[in-house]
C-alpha cells in the first residue's frame, strides 16, 4: 500500500469502532492536509501539536497567495458529498476585524464557493458545501487567497453530512481510525540514549555519544536540525566554547555551529544541509526527521519507551533504550515522565519571531492588514539594518506550551502592523520600495519548563563563582533576562511585543562559569539526561545558560556521562558519585575521537583541533574602524577617554562614526559619564553631545549641563539621529564666563543603552 492510499484512507477500509458512530463508517474520505504530495508554498507547522492534536499546513505567503497545495486522492464511489475543513480564524480570538486566513478547496479543478478559515477562533470542523464527484479518483487542491497564514488541518468528504468529531489529542481514536493506523507502533529498540530534539543541545548530545560508542536515536520534530539555530528561526549562534575546566567541551559545537553575521542572518548563512551532513556522516547515530514525541511510558521511576509519529504520515514508532535525553526545550519529556520540574510563574521570557525586509528599484504594495496590530511609526523600534531584531517578542508570563500558537500569532500580527505603517500608514513616503523577504512562522521560545537535577543552579552561584567539583560546562554569557519595554508597552499593556534585555555582566567572560553536571540529569527519572534551556536551574541562572552554543557544550557533555552509564551500566547520578575521574578523562578527549563501543580504545583522528588555553583562543579582531581626530573639528571637544565615569561602561569601535579611538556605551541603572571643561571664551556658546542612534539606546536620557553656578537638565531620545553630521546634538546655547567650571553629565535609568562619545563647545546661536 502506497504512502497516499494510507494516509487518504477511505472508511469502506477501516474496521467499526465501537468509538465510531456508523455515519463515519462507509461512503467517507479524510484528507490529512500534511499527507499532501506538492505541498506548494504550504508550510508545515508542528509547533502546537500537543494542545491541538495535529500539524497542520499554513500558508505563510508575507501578504501574497502562496502555490496550491495538491494530492490525489480516490473516493470510495461516486456522488454527493458534503465537505468539512478542520481551520480557524486565527485572529478571532482578539475580535480582530478582516479574516487574513482564507482559502478555498478545489476537487478536480473545480473550486468550492465556500471560502474557508473566516470563523471560529479554536480548531473547528469548517462546513463548505457539497462537491459532486464523478470520479472515484480526484486532485484535491488547497487555495491559499491572501499569503496571510491561513491554515488547514484536514479534510473531511462524507455522504452522510454529519460533521466529525473535534479531537484535539495527539491521534486521537477517530483520526487513528480513519489513517488505518493499527494499535501496534513499528518497534525501534536497543538504543543506548534516545535523544528528543534536534537542536543544538540534541546535536552535541547525539554526536558526542555516538563517537564515545553509543547507539543512538535522534528525533526531530522538524525537518530541519538547528532548533533556534536553524534557518527556520534564524538566531545566531551565542557564546564562547573551548576554554574553562575542560577546554576540550565545545569542539563538537564547533564543527557544526552558524556563522551568521547578524541575527536574523540569511537562510544560507545556517547551512541546515551541513548540519543534517555531520549528524549523518555519525554510523552510530539513527536519525528520525519530522518525527514528534508525545507519549512516555515509564517503571519505577525509569523511562523505558518514547513514542513518536511521523508529521507528515501519522505512522508511529515506539522508541525504546536504556538511556533517555530531554533536549526539546520544553522539558517535554521530562515532563510526560513525571520528572520534577518548575516553571517560573512571574516574569518569564517571551517568544520572538523575527523578521527581514529589502527595497526593490521601483515602488513595491502591501495589502493593507486592518486585522494586525493598529501600529504607527512612534510604536515600534524602527528596523534598521533592513531587519526585526531579538525584540520582537511577546507572551511575557504566558503559557509557552499550551498558548505557543497564540503567542506567535500575536507576534505576526505585531510584524504586519509595523510593516503596514511602513507601507500604507505613517512611514509611507519613506518606504515606497520596500518589501518583506522573511517572516518567522516557527517561533524562538526563550523559556520554558525546566527539570529538576540534584543541583539546582542559581544566580548567586554564578556571580559568587561557587566552584562545584563536576563545573563543566563554562558559561561565557551575560545573566540576560528579557522584560517587555516600557516605551512601547503603553498601548498593548496586556501583552507587549517589543522588549529590553537586562544583564547582570559578572561573568567571567573569558574562562566562563563552570556550569556543574547534575544539573544535566533528573533528580527522580534515574535515566533522564537533559540538555539545554530545560536543565536544572533557577529563572536567573537560565538568562546565562540558554545560549546555543552553551547548550551545545552540554550535550557534548551527556553524550560522553552516557557511554559511562553504559560501559558500567550506572545511573546519570552514578556518573557524578562512582565514576567522575573517568568522566574527567574523557572530556579532556578532542572531539573528533571516537571508539567503537564503550569499551573500546579512544583513537584520535590526525584532524583533531589543538587543545585551546583555559581562556580560549583569543577572537579575531574585527578590522578596528578609525575614529574622527578631536583636533580636526571645530570648536571646543572633550573626548569619552576624558571624562569622569561611574558604573559599567563598555568601549566600542563598531559604529560608522564616533570621535577619538572608541566610544563608551553602558545602561545599567545609576551609571554616568561627566565630561568636565573650562569655558574657553565669554559670551554665547553651543554644547553638544555626540552618539550614534539606535534601537537599544534609551529615548529618555538625561543630561545635565552646568555652567558656573547654573544647572539645566534636558532629556534626549538616542533613538533619533544626531542632527548636526550626523554626529552631534546641541544641547542650547548658554551664555558663558571666561574660564568658569562647566560640565556635561550623561546619566542611565536601565531603560537603554546610553551612548557616550564626545562633548562640543562652539562660540555663537
Amino acid at each position: 500500500m502506497t504512502l497516499m492510499q494510507r494516509m487518504i484512507k477511505t472508511s469502506t477500509l477501516v474496521l467499526i469502532s465501537l468509538l465510531l458512530q456508523p455515519a463515519f463508517a462507509a461512503d467517507s474520505l479524510f484528507v490529512e492536509a500534511e499527507s499532501f504530495e506538492q505541498p506548494g508554498g504550504w508550510k508545515l507547522d508542528t509547533q502546537s501539536i500537543m494542545t491541538m492534536g495535529s500539524p497542520y499546513l499554513i500558508a505563510h505567503g508575507l501578504g501574497k497567495p502562496v502555490e496550491d497545495a495538491t494530492a490525489t486522492v480516490e473516493f470510495p464511489s461516486t456522488g454527493t458529498y458534503h465537505v468539512f475543513a478542520r481551520t480557524k480564524d486565527w485572529v478571532a480570538r482578539w475580535e480582530a476585524p478582516g479574516a487574513p486566513g482564507k482559502f478555498q478547496i478545489a476537487v478536480d479543478g473545480e473550486t468550492l464557493d465556500h471560502t474557508f478559515g473566516t470563523q471560529n477562533a479554536d480548531w473547528f470542523w469548517e462546513a463548505g458545501g457539497t462537491v459532486e464527484i464523478s470520479d472515484t479518483k480526484a486532485t484535491v487542491a488547497l487555495k491559499d487567497l491572501t499569503g496571510f497564514d491561513g491554515r488547514c488541518d484536514a479534510i473531511y468528504f462524507t455522504k452522510s453530512g454529519e460533521e466529525p468529531p473535534n479531537e484535539s489529542i495527539v491521534l486521537g481514536p477517530w483520526r487513528r481510525k480513519q489513517l488505518g493506523l493499527g494499535d501496534k507502533p513499528t518497534e525501534k529498540s536497543g538504543y543506548d540514549i534516545v535523544v528528543i530534539g534536534g537542536g543544538y543541545a540534541g546535536m552535541g548530545t547525539a554526536i558526542s555519544a555516538a563517537r564515545m560508542g553509543c547507539k543512538v536515536a535522534l528525533v526531530q520534530n522538524r525537518g530541519v536540525l538547528g532548533g533556534n539555530g536553524s534557518s527556520e528561526i534564524r538566531v545566531w549562534a551565542m557564546g564562547h566554547v573551548r576554554r574553562g575546566n575542560y577546554p576540550r567541551v565545545g569542539e563538537i559545537v564547533t564543527e557544526f555551529s552558524d556563522n551568521a553575521t547578524k541575527s536574523p542572518g540569511t537562510y544560507e548563512e545556517f547551512e541546515d544541509a551541513k548540519k543534517e551532513a555531520i549528524v549523518r556522516a555519525e554510523p552510530k547515530i539513527d536519525l528520525f526527521l519530522n518525527h514528534h514525541a508525545y507519549k512516555v511510558d515509564t517503571k519505577d521511576n525509569q523511562i523505558e519507551s518514547v513514542m513518536a509519529f511521523d508529521t507528515r504520515t501519522g505512522d508511529q514508532i515506539r522508541f525504546s533504550g536504556t538511556l533517555f535525553a530531554d533536549c526539546t526545550g520544553h522539558a517535554t519529556i521530562g515532563h510526560l515522565a513525571g520528572a520534577d520540574s518548575e516553571m517560573t510563574p512571574e516574569g518569564r521570557m517571551g517568544m520572538s519571531n523575527m523578521w527581514a525586509w529589502d527595497e526593490a528599484d521601483r515602488p513595491t504594495e502591501f495589502p493593507e492588514t486592518p486585522w494586525a496590530l493598529p501600529l504607527n511609526m512612534d510604536d515600534f523600534p524602527y528596523p534598521r539594518d533592513h531587519h526585526g531584531q531579538w525584540f520582537w517578542e511577546s507572551g511575557f508570563d504566558k503559557d509557552p506550551i499550551n498558548h505557543a500558537e497564540a503567542i506567535r500569532d500575536w507576534n505576526l500580527r505585531a510584524v504586519y502592523g509595523a510593516f503596514n505603517a511602513m507601507k500604507n500608514g505613517d512611514g509611507a513616503d519613506k518606504h515606497k520600495n520596500a518589501y518583506l523577504t522573511w517572516v518567522a512562522y516557527i517561533g524562538g521560545p526563550r523559556e520554558s519548563r525546566r527539570l529538576m537535577g540534584d543541583i539546582v543552579l542559581t544566580q548567586d552561584d554564578v556571580v559568587n563563582k561557587v566552584a562545584y567539583p563536576d563545573g563543566c560546562v563554562p558559561s561565557t554569557w551575560s545573566i540576560d533576562l528579557h522584560y517587555p519595554k516600557e516605551q512601547y508597552a503603553e498601548k498593548f499593556p496586556d501583552n507587549p511585543f517589543i522588549s529590553i534585555a537586562v544583564h547582570d555582566r559578572r561573568i567571567d567572560r573569558n574562562y566562563g562559569y563552570p556550569v556543574p553536571y547534575r544539573t544535566f540529569y533528573s533528580r527522580n527519572i534515574s535515566n533522564l539526561f537533559m540538555a539545554g534551556r530545560c536543565i536544572s536551574v533557577t529563572h536567573q541562572a537560565l538568562g546565562t545558560v540558554r545560549v546555543m552554543r552553551t547548550c551545545g557544550m552540554m550535550g557534548e557533555v551527556v553524550g560522553k556521562a552516557a557511554s559511562i552509564c553504559v560501559r558500567h551500566d550506572c545511573t546519570p547520578r552514578e556518573v557524578y558519585g562512582k565514576y567522575w575521574s573517568e568522566m574527567a578523562e574523557l572530556l579532556n578527549q578532542p572531539g573528533k575521537a571516537r571508539r567503537d563501543t564503550v569499551n573500546s580504545e579512544i583513537v584520535v583522528p590526525d584532524d583533531a583541533l589543538p587543545l585551546a588555553p583555559p581562556t580560549g583562543f583569543p577572537p579575531r579582531k574585527k578590522p578596528s574602524r578609525a575614529g574622527i581626530d578631536p583636533a580636526k573639528i571645530s570648536g571646543l571637544v572633550i573626548d569619552d577617554t576624558k571624562a569622569k565615569k561611574t558604573g559599567g561602561w563598555t568601549e566600542g569601535t563598531g559604529l560608522p562614526k564616533f570621535v577619538g579611538s572608541h566610544y563608551l556605551y553602558g545602561g545599567k541603572k545609576g551609571a554616568t559619564i561627566r565630561f568636565e571643561f573650562a569655558a574657553p571664551a565669554p559670551g554665547q556658546h553651543q554644547i553638544m553631545i555626540a552618539y550614534q542612534a539606535h534601537e537599544n539606546r534609551s529615548d529618555k536620557v538625561s543630561v545635565e549641563v552646568k555652567t558656573g553656578d547654573d544647572v539645566v537638565t534636558k532629556i534626549v531620545n538616542m533613538q533619533t539621529a544626531p542632527p548636526v553630521d550626523d554626529l552631534f546634538l546641541s544641547l542650547g546655547t548658554f551664555d558663558l564666563k571666561l574660564g568658569e567650571d562647566c560640565a556635561v553629565t550623561l546619566s542611565a535609568d536601565g531603560s537603554g543603552n546610553v551612548h557616550a562619545d564626545a562633548i562640543r563647545v562652539v562660540s555663537g546661536k
